[in-house]
């Protein structure tokens, strides 16, 4: 029997431990990065320390001056607001598409079933989540819209691990919503799915802002339109 094996580069391993401490808040807010400790971490050369660095400094999940080290950016209420607003212009526009001819990406469903199984864990949910609204921008099939979500997936990735490491919503909400999005996205209500996603992401936006030390937005208390 022949075993494929998909290997990665020092870079890319490093980088992805790195991404893993990030997102699970091993790494905190303001923490400091040195070529030096991350080559004697990883046992490998300062170039390659360095690269994995840069590599992440590119994602937007660190920051790095001329002539210093790099380190996690401090989150505040108008960056997380740019966050997902960025975000959500993207998905609104992507669910507008994909209702006009009522395409429900199979990934999808699988995620947003990934997500009741993982509902007794608050971070573990986050991976499936992202994979939800990924599998919606990448079934537009357009390389390039998929390449922009990219660009600020890691950011997001980021926001939404904080906002379940404080358990600010219930799994069951997010389940519940990703389900009637998809409901109306079969139904060919665009808007109506745009509508969904503005208080679904507005609900989370905000308070995450209120909780890197921001005021709440309205959106924040606004109770989910599945609610009886």
């Amino acid at each position: 029997m022949v075993v494929r094996i998909v290997t990665k580069s020092a870079v890319e391993a490093i980088g992805a431990d790195l991404r893993g401490r990030l997102f699970s808040g091993d790494l905190g807010q303001d923490a400091v990065l040195t070529e030096s400790e991350v080559a004697a971490t990883y046992e490998v050369a300062r170039p390659t320390a360095k690269a994995a660095i840069e590599k992440l400094v590119a994602e937007g999940l660190l920051v790095r001056g001329a002539n210093k080290s790099a380190r996690v950016p401090v989150l505040g209420p108008e960056d997380v607001r740019d966050i997902y607003r960025s975000r959500a212009y993207l998905e609104s526009e992507v669910l507008r598409r994909l209702a006009s001819v009522r395409a429900i990406p199979e990934g999808a469903a699988q995620a947003n079933a990934d997500i009741a199984v993982a509902a007794g864990s608050p971070v573990g949910i986050v991976e499936p989540d992202m994979r939800f609204h990924m599998c919606l921008v990448d079934a537009l099939g357009s390389p390039r819209t998929s390449r922009m979500y990219r660009s600020l997936v890691s950011e997001v990735h980021l926001c939404m691990s904080q906002v379940q490491g404080r358990e600010l919503l219930p799994a069951g909400l997010i389940h519940d919503e990703h389900a009637r999005l998809l409901e109306l996205v079969a139904a060919g209500d665009g808007e109506a799915a745009v509508a969904l996603l503005e208080e679904h992401l507005g609900r989370a936006r905000e308070l995450l802002a209120e909780a890197v030390g921001g005021v709440a937005g309205p959106e924040a208390s606004v109770p989910s339109a599945l609610l009886p």
